[in-house]
């Protein structure tokens, strides 16, 4: 059986900075967790942050990706733990599918915010979905259920 690495928020987990959730009422989602495929996990939660926490966004500074929370405080190496932590929890359980919270500066698929906190958002990848894509897992937004689930069969299929 295939299995799906998935952001808690959208499992319904109040694990966001704000202290709440993003359910997804996706019925493929839905689906996939009675059917016991669903390995869940909020990265930002995994690397030693709290909930509630200050949002963060990803920074560029002399070419470095960095992660900066509203107060200013650095917290790169928090979202990279738990990116590598999130990576740990795919590999254990063979994960080669993920749909993860689009925009976020852990999860974010095809963009994130631009670091200014004025809710601009650029094309790019969260932390936790770069290391997974590196790795070879293919990686979709809560947005692309149907087409993650869609791989899901093709790979089943194979």
């Amino acid at each position: 059986m295939v299995k799906i690495l998935v952001s808690a928020c959208v499992l319904g987990a109040p694990v966001r900075y704000n202290g709440k959730d993003k359910k997804s009422s996706h019925p493929v989602l839905d689906r996939w967790v009675r059917e016991g495929r669903v390995v869940s996990v909020c990265p930002e939660v995994l690397g030693g942050l709290g909930t509630p926490r200050a949002p963060s966004e990803i920074v560029r500074i002399q070419g470095l990706r960095r992660v900066a929370a509203s107060t200013g405080r650095d917290v790169t190496a928090e979202f990279e733990r738990g990116a590598a932590l999130a990576l740990d929890q795919a590999l254990t359980n063979d994960v080669r599918v993920a749909v993860l919270k689009e925009g976020s500066p852990s999860c974010g698929s095809t963009w994130t915010y631009d670091g200014t906190f004025s809710g601009t958002r650029i094309a790019g990848e969260g932390v936790a979905a770069e290391l997974l894509r590196r790795r070879g897992i293919q990686v979709f937004s809560e947005e692309e259920i149907d087409a993650a689930d869609a791989l899901v069969d093709r790979l089943e299929a194979s």
